[in-house]
């Protein structure tokens, strides 16, 4: 279908506020962040939680910043390790405090979003490390938080549904059991990332090279500042970092799997979603007709991206039971 009107006239409206300047993958870094930080600020604060506290648990390479997010009510509650997005280089806890804001009320559980280290400052693999390092401990040390240990889940959107589908398959390997694993239009497979990728690359990226909100130069953009030093197609086929290409996907977590029509990231996560399917893994999905890349953020103005945000916190409440 076209383009959804709601969203349609946003990426207008932004077309025009934004003439005339340089595109993300044009931009230095400190100004990419700071336009992402300004698109998530946009809309205002989220909503009020019981409580919000900002502490540091031990990483792989010093202290990781964590933020914890507590529901009404009274705990132990169940645990969301929530990881962001923006392409392992711009997001951070802002970018995405109001959407952990709605999921800690409307699912009831404990939000904790993991601030990891980020490129091209710390390369691949600085922040698979530190989210499977967060993930750990939090398994270990729930309590200290007001969280139920044997709850827990893992999610997070693009860059952090990466990081949220490996992790998954390092928590059933180390014998932690996850509850579900939340992935919002995820990056799978980082192959075709690379501009010299020889093999069949998915439709979706050349479908919306041109975005809206995410293109293909963009998604380079951050490949090439998450590989750093090291070769792209070298890196891309190791499954911790494409997670399509783990040798088995049984046994994995219970997944909530949402993908956007007009999204170059599309066909990856729908390739995911079917090949967690035919491993016997229980699959919710969904890809979100007329949608972009973002939508998960875009909840003040879409309805659409509301009715994300509800079918999330949908997802976690049945996995928490």
């Amino acid at each position: 279908m076209p383009l959804h009107p709601q969203t349609a006239a946003i990426v207008e409206g932004m077309a025009e506020a934004n003439a005339g300047r340089p595109e993300m993958h044009e931009q230095d870094v400190a100004e990419a962040r700071a336009g992402y930080q300004a698109l998530a600020s946009a809309f205002g604060p989220g909503p009020a939680v019981a409580d919000v506290t900002d502490r540091t648990i031990p990483g792989p390479a010093g202290e990781i910043p964590i933020r914890c997010y507590s529901p009404a009510g009274d705990g132990p509650f169940p645990v969301l390790v929530f990881f962001h997005g923006g392409g392992w280089v711009i997001g951070d806890l802002e970018t995405h405090d109001r959407e952990c804001r709605m999921l800690c009320n409307d699912a009831g559980v404990l939000v904790v979003a993991i601030d990891y280290r980020l490129a091209p400052e710390h390369p691949y693999p600085a922040c698979h490390e530190d989210c499977w390092a967060a993930t750990q401990w939090v398994a270990e040390h729930a309590t200290e938080l007001g969280g139920d240990g044997s709850r827990i889940a893992v999610g997070g959107d693009s860059a952090g549904g990466n990081l949220s589908a490996s992790i998954a398959i390092s928590a059933r390997d180390a014998g932690i059991e996850l509850r579900l694993q939340m992935l919002i239009y995820p990056a799978t497979d980082l192959r075709g990332h690379d501009p010299d990728y020889e093999g069949e690359a998915f439709a979706s990226l050349a479908e919306n090279r041109e975005g809206p909100f995410l293109t293909l130069d963009s998604i380079r953009y951050f490949s090439r500042h998450h590989s750093g030093a090291s070769d792209h197609q070298a890196i891309a086929n190791e499954p911790r970092l494409s997670p399509l290409l783990a040798e088995n996907h049984r046994g994995l977590a219970p997944a909530f799997i949402a993908t956007c029509e007009y999204d170059p990231l599309r066909d990856e996560g729908n390739a995911y979603a079917a090949r967690l399917v035919e491993s016997g893994v229980p699959v919710q999905f969904k890809q979100w007709a007329g949608q972009p890349h973002v939508l998960f953020q875009l909840s003040p103005v879409l309805d659409d991206g509301k009715a994300l945000i509800k079918e999330c916190a949908d997802a976690l409440r049945r996995a928490m039971v």
